[in-house]
């Protein structure tokens, strides 16, 4: 037990850190007894002692507070903002699964990556898919010494003070030998009969209420108030791993156990399966049970059981090969559509929205519902004041599936699909074979520099922190801003400031928020930079490519201004880069044949640092910054997993041999490829030299 007869202005201060560490250790088992295993061993009164006996020490030595004190339970001091945290290894998004040939292809495109055949076993861990806010927590020797958001999966915010209240996460790992690293990873949520309660005191309180749990454990996970977080019934299950030292090894399912060894929740319905027959049935199973679990669901997800298998598989844009997420099917519910109205995207994309009257829609009101495109309506001959059943597509976004002809109105009319743009007037041309009608306006259409600016300061672009959907549309509207570098021009402009300050929402508070929030983005990736442009085609994926290709800003603006200019060699270079298509390249080359995009583009370049794309971490391979073609059928593994190892080590692939070729790896059946190879006289490589010098 503890020193607790001494008086604790008795103690010298090797005894009170001696005792502190005691009673850290004791409190958090007790706390693993009640809340994890409902099994205590103690009275509440003799836990109470504890933890003010614990309380005494640290009010006379709080210069030996331990990161595992129990004291943080109850939350620590305000903050003055979240700072940022960088995750050492990025926290990245699943792929959807929506049916069962969903996942019958995730299987298949395994295999065919990893060259295995029909008669090999993938053994996979399936388990539920928590909604609820993702968060990492880093553990040094054993000690929880950070915790972050998941941000932009590369960027989070450090909330430890907020994670340090939730009591389903240790403060300390409970093992004798503890890693020297461990990133645990995991979902922070709220239970159902927890969110009602939270809903109820405030309702009472006048305060407003949460939408859903998801919402709640958000908004409270992000309080600046640790003590706001404290008083909310948080709860984590742990699931992955993120930076870890020694290296996690051997299987995912073992590494469960260990993290429940650990002191972690880990989530009881988890299960191994090695067939699709299995997995459809685990699937069926959760689903048919997910209302009667205290916490809320999405669906499953899925992961390749073997470690070894999920580092060959790798990430392909910012999803693994190795995992999916299989959702359920989509809930639905029954209104009235009370108008058509079209919304314009940033690219010109005219989108039809059903206005509908309210409706609920598993658990979260709907008054809105896209219509896809024109075809959508013409197919399904959808009217204003048509009866219709809505659902959540993936439980995300609401759309209208069907059209209940029994009920629809004698008056009503086909809609007629405008052939202008609503904003702009411009003319709203179809391109053969497209499914879209897209306003020919560009940056004269003000939905579309509405849509491009949302775009601009999103998440997977600039991250503008207080410029968001809302405050867009009202910068435009006040003047404030006209394109992306007004965004800069706006903090360094007094009088625009001031008249900021009298707009709906802002005060001196935000306004100084948003001068930091544009000062942490006068640096800004590469990729980042590319993909904040809002060009047709090019999202996160192509944006790392072109990036990860051309390497600098000034490098990628003289290579697309010459390749629009018609230089031969200038477009044969783009459309070489693995992983560009024609209406990629298409795309780029249109984009940079308008004057008025370069003035953008150099405009704001004006206002920030492009910093150069990094090469992967292995910059000391022989691939690192060559350019490799793999021609042929390789025996050792497949093409694309030949690819992933390649850029892994730094190298980049691409699709035809050309004159900046550093190397060509050559499997059984090479044909043209090699033959121009040696024409050039690029140094050729055999899989087995490749792999001798890939794998040392």
């Amino acid at each position: 037990m503890t020193s607790e007869g001494c008086a604790v202005d008795q103690l010298d201060p090797e005894d009170a850190a001696s005792e502190l560490a005691q009673l850290a250790k004791e409190i958090a088992r007790h706390d693993r007894l009640y809340h994890g295993e409902d099994a205590p061993e103690i009275s509440d009164a003799d836990y109470d002692a504890l933890r003010r006996r614990n309380q005494a020490i640290e009010a006379v030595f709080p210069d030996l507070i331990r990161p595992d004190s129990p004291t943080h339970r109850v939350g620590a001091a305000p903050l003055d903002k979240f700072e940022k945290v960088v995750h050492r290894a990025p926290m990245l998004s699943l792929d959807n699964a929506m049916n069962d040939g969903d996942v019958d292809e995730f299987l298949k495109r395994i295999r065919r990556f990893l060259s295995l055949d029909d008669r090999e076993v993938i053994e996979l861990v399936a388990e539920p898919k928590i909604d609820g806010l993702s968060a990492s927590l880093r553990y040094e020797n054993g000690i929880f010494v950070q915790g972050a958001t998941r941000g932009d999966g590369t960027v989070g915010e450090d909330i430890t003070q907020n994670l340090r209240t939730i009591k389903d996460i240790p403060l300390t790992l409970t093992t004798d030998s503890p890693p020297p690293v461990l990133e645990v990873r995991g979902e922070v949520y709220m239970e159902r009969h927890e969110f009602a309660a939270l809903n109820e005191r405030r309702e009472l309180a006048g305060e407003p209420v949460f939408a859903n749990p998801r919402n709640s454990a958000a908004g409270s996970l992000r309080q600046l108030d640790p003590k706001v977080t404290a008083s909310r019934a948080l709860r984590f299950f742990a699931y992955s791993w993120g930076e870890a030292e020694p290296l996690i090894e051997g299987s995912y399912h073992r590494f469960i156990d260990h993290l429940s060894a650990y002191g972690f929740h880990t989530n009881p319905l988890t299960k191994r399966c090695q067939t699709a027959a299995e997995l459809s049935a685990y699937h069926v199973q959760v689903a048919n049970e997910r209302h009667a679990l205290p916490y809320d669901i999405d669906g499953i997800v899925l992961k390749v059981d073997r470690i070894d298998l999920q580092r060959r598989l790798g990430f392909v844009g910012r999803a693994p090969r190795w995992a999916i997420a299989h959702k359920f099917a989509a809930e639905q519910a029954t209104t009235r559509i009370d108008a058509i109205s079209i919304q314009v995207g940033r690219t010109g994309a005219l989108t039809p929205v059903a206005n509908l009257e309210p409706v609920t829609v598993g658990g979260v009101v709907v008054s809105n519902a896209t219509l896809h495109n024109q075809d959508y309506i013409e197919t399904k001959d959808i009217r204003v004041g048509d009866t219709v059943t809505v659902q959540r597509a993936g439980d995300v976004i609401p759309q209208v599936v069907e059209v209940d002809l029994v009920k629809r109105p004698k008056d009503s009319e086909p809609f007629t699909f405008p052939d202008r743009c609503p904003f702009c007037n411009s003319l709203a041309i179809r391109p053969e074979g497209e499914a879209v009608r897209r306003c020919t306006g560009g940056l004269i259409c003000p939905a579309q520099i509405t849509e491009r600016l949302r775009h601009f300061v999103g998440r997977d672009a600039f991250d503008i922190e207080g410029v968001g959907k809302k405050q867009v549309p009202q910068l435009l509207d006040a003047d404030l801003i006209r394109g992306p570098a007004d965004i800069f021009r706006l903090v360094e402009d007094e009088a625009k400031l001031a008249r900021l300050n009298e707009l709906e929402g802002w005060g001196e508070k935000k306004i100084e928020n948003l001068k930091l929030a544009v000062a942490e983005r006068r640096k800004i990736g590469f990729d980042r930079f590319i993909n904040a442009l809002g060009i047709r085609f090019i999202g996160e994926t192509n944006a790392r490519l072109l990036a990860r290709h051309y390497g600098t800003m000034d490098a990628w603006r003289a290579a697309m201004c010459a390749a629009s200019a018609g230089d031969d060699d200038a477009k044969a270079e783009l459309a070489n880069i693995d992983g560009v298509g024609p209406k990629v390249a298409e795309a780029l080359i249109e984009f940079f044949k308008e004057a008025h995009n370069l003035a953008v583009l150099d405009d704001l370049a004006s206002f920030v640092e492009v910093e150069p794309q990094a090469e992967p971490e292995a910059s000391d391979t022989p691939f690192s910054g060559k350019t490799m073609v793999f021609t042929g059928s390789l025996e050792e593994m497949s093409r694309a997993e030949a690819k992933a190892t390649a850029e892994a080590l730094g190298a980049k692939v691409a699709g035809s041999v050309s004159k900046k070729t550093d190397y060509v790896v050559v499997g059984a059946d090479a044909g043209s490829k090699a033959k121009k190879a040696a024409e050039l006289g690029v140094p050729v490589l055999s899989e087995a030299e490749w792999l001798k010098l890939a794998r040392p």
